[in-house]
């Protein structure tokens, strides 16, 4: 009887595990793709207290308006907020916009010098995410677009969203 009790109860295990499909994006900046050309991209890990992860598993960031500088040879993040939760230790002083180093190897740090000082390339946060259980930020290099490069943008898409009306009208 305990036989068929504890594979009755593993099937369900099985089931539950099946039915848990969470998103493992944390925050997206959305703005990037309408105001660069983002070209290459890197994954990088971050230097986190322990307040700002828990805040993280909470969903209380914002990456808008952030982006990626270096400085003495190491990679930093810039204006990332990670609101403090209201449960916070009194203990600990929280900064929600500190610069947060990010996590690299020296060849992908001695590229996007490169590519920052000689080419003219900023580094844009584009996501973070959980990658197992470590919140990753991904960034791209790119260059800032003029007024008309975005219009022509906004004119391309709005295009394909007519071209996919007429074709569908078409196959009616």
């Amino acid at each position: 009887m305990s036989l068929s009790f504890s594979i009755i109860s593993a099937l369900m295990a099985k089931k539950k595990s099946k039915n848990k499909q969470a998103s493992n994006t944390i925050a997206l900046n959305k703005k990037a793709r309408h105001n660069y050309t983002l070209d290459d991209k890197f994954e990088a890990g971050m230097s986190l207290q322990g307040w700002e992860l828990k805040s993280i598993r909470q969903g209380k960031v914002n990456i808008s308006d952030c982006y990626v500088f270096i400085k003495d040879r190491e990679a930093y993040l810039l204006g990332a907020e990670i609101h403090p939760l209201l449960s916070a230790s009194s203990h600990v002083v929280c900064n929600p916009t500190r610069d947060r180093k990010l996590l690299l190897s020296r060849r992908e740090l001695d590229r996007l010098i490169g590519a920052v000082e000689r080419q003219g390339y900023s580094m844009i946060a584009t996501a973070m995410y959980w990658k197992r259980n470590w919140v990753k930020l991904e960034f791209h290099l790119g260059k800032g677009k003029q007024t008309h490069d975005k219009r022509a943008d906004i004119k391309d898409r709005e295009w394909k969203v007519d071209q996919g009306r007429i074709m569908k009208q078409k196959s009616q």
